[in-house]
């Protein structure tokens, strides 16, 4: 019984983390940066609209759907606490449901702002001019921001675990899920490669992040794509140990502290302090 509870302690962990921890330091950050939008450029874009006001109305309703998807964390939480009491409990729908709860408390919030801030654009933001661009004629590289020791880890890591998953192919139980687990792994990669090449050759889409507060924000996102990658290709190797030792009881447990440690990492950038932009540096609009 001791993985159910240390399952149900590490999920109770991460609904504190998802329903309470992220939240607080996503509003934190929507506050402070709205403190420091120069009001004359949001006067340009957003005429007539009050800034503070129409955050403090975004930030209740983000709070309402938190605090719902909270509620329902903990009646799941009662739950596994009741399920796992059985000794013929299933270790696949108890991952499972970890891993939805993660995602719905984790990408829905995500989800929402972006839908809002799509319809808050498109009911309030103005077309204006094209200011004078001053070119920052410095070409951005993944190395700039990663270490090529990781990315060597990283490659390093993915030819090991196909080659893991290969020298399975003669245990039946293991070779076929082995195949699906490298499949998935592969598809993450690409997608991660492809997010990556979109946050440095991308168009800038705040404009209201200055030069420097760009290269921090690029910095970050792809740091989260690499380290996830990893800790993805971590997981799927532990998950195929455990099971290979017969210990599929602690798959859930490992799954969780997983994904508590991706959604840390992944959120690093409301926790980091904020760079204020600069006057000048928004009316020229530097290409970056």
């Amino acid at each position: 019984m001791i993985e159910a509870y240390a399952f149900l302690a590490a999920f109770t962990v991460q609904i504190l983390v998802v329903a309470v921890l992220l939240p607080a330091w996503f509003i934190r950050f929507a506050r402070a940066q709205t403190a420091m939008i120069p009001s004359e450029r949001l006067a340009q874009l957003y005429p007539g609209v009050d800034a503070s006001l129409a955050t403090e109305r975004f930030l209740t309703q983000y709070r309402a759907l938190t605090s719902g998807i909270g509620v329902l964390s903990l009646l799941l939480l009662l739950w596994l606490f009741s399920y796992t009491q059985r000794p013929d409990w299933a270790v696949g729908p108890v991952t499972i449901l970890a891993v939805a709860q993660l995602f719905a408390g984790w990408m829905l919030p995500i989800l929402f702002t972006a839908w809002i801030g799509v319809r808050y654009n498109k009911k309030h933001r103005q077309s204006l001019p094209e200011a004078k661009r001053k070119a920052t004629l410095q070409r951005r590289g993944l190395f700039d921001f990663v270490s090529p020791y990781i990315i060597f880890v990283a490659v390093l890591g993915y030819f090991l675990f196909a080659a893991f998953v290969i020298s399975l192919q003669h245990r039946p139980p293991f070779g076929l899920a082995g195949l699906i687990m490298l499949g998935g792994v592969t598809l993450c990669y690409a997608a991660d490669a492809f997010a990556v090449y979109l946050t440095l050759y991308g168009k800038k889409a705040n404009p209201f992040e200055s030069h420097a507060g760009r290269l921090h924000t690029i910095s970050l996102r792809v740091k989260g794509n690499v380290y996830g990658a990893i800790l993805l290709l971590a997981f799927m190797s532990l998950v195929l140990s455990l099971a290979l030792l017969d210990l599929e009881k602690w798959v859930p447990f490992s799954t969780t502290i997983l994904l508590v440690t991706t959604a840390l990492l992944s959120s690093r950038g409301f926790t980091a302090p904020l760079r204020k932009p600069e006057v000048d540096e928004l009316s020229s609009n530097p290409v970056s």
